[in-house]
């Protein structure tokens, strides 16, 4: 099966040089390209696409604006956002607003080709420990009231509750087995039933869900 991706971002040279790699993968096909959001939200209205790779700054309309409207469309593609991370402030934005995940706009090749493939199987993007390094610095930012029904944990096991703080402190799944002794499947399972109760999408916003509730505490916040 083809992965067919469109590009956003303002630097024509980043989406060059994107366009370069995923034009020599087998199963990856570039179907389009946008310089902003705008023009991104337009273009996916008549291209098809299963991944988008969304910058977050750019003008006319970000990309955390534009994740919310793509995320709307009928048979909506997955987002992964492109930041550089010293300047990230809308990552967590982003992920808030719906995106599976995000990379860093320096990424290896390799990782960039993994990541997609990733999240357009259903799973997490590539380095969960970088997306706990960067949920740790900006919800330290965000006013204290959670976004979501505090009884939507309640609907959690136990061990589901394990799995989702340890989800969100950055480990794999196969972390995580080692760590609580059970086969990668089970904990596979667990995450997948975690993911029903709280009515989310996937890895990310399990673990956006987990900081905005509370159950993990940024740093900065007594965590």
């Amino acid at each position: 099966m083809t992965i067919r991706v469109v590009l956003v971002d303002d630097q024509e040279l980043v989406r060059a040089g994107f366009r370069m790699v995923l034009g020599a993968q087998p199963d990856i096909e570039v179907t389009g390209e946008a310089a902003d959001g705008a023009a991104a939200v337009e273009l996916l209205g008549s291209v098809p696409a299963d991944v988008v790779l969304m910058d977050v700054r750019m003008p006319r309309m970000d990309g955390v604006a534009a994740t919310r409207r793509v995320l709307t469309l009928d048979d909506a593609p997955k987002v992964l956002i492109l930041t550089t991370f010293d300047l990230d402030e809308y990552a967590f934005a982003a992920l808030r607003a719906g995106a599976s995940g995000f990379l860093l706009k320096d990424v290896p090749p390799s990782d960039l080709i993994s990541a997609i493939r990733s999240v357009h199987a259903g799973d997490s993007v590539v380095a969960p420990s970088t997306t706990r390094r960067l949920l740790e610095r900006f919800t330290a930012q965000l006013p204290g009231t959670p976004v979501a029904e505090p009884a939507a944990l309640g609907r959690l096991t136990a061990r589901e509750r394990e799995v989702l703080v340890l989800v969100g402190r950055g480990l794999s799944n196969a972390e995580i087995a080692e760590r609580l002794t059970l086969a990668e499947a089970t904990v596979k399972t667990h995450l997948g039933r975690v993911l029903g109760k709280l009515g989310v999408r996937d890895r990310a916003q399990a673990v956006v869900f987990a900081y905005e509730t509370g159950l993990i505490a940024p740093l900065g916040r007594g965590g």
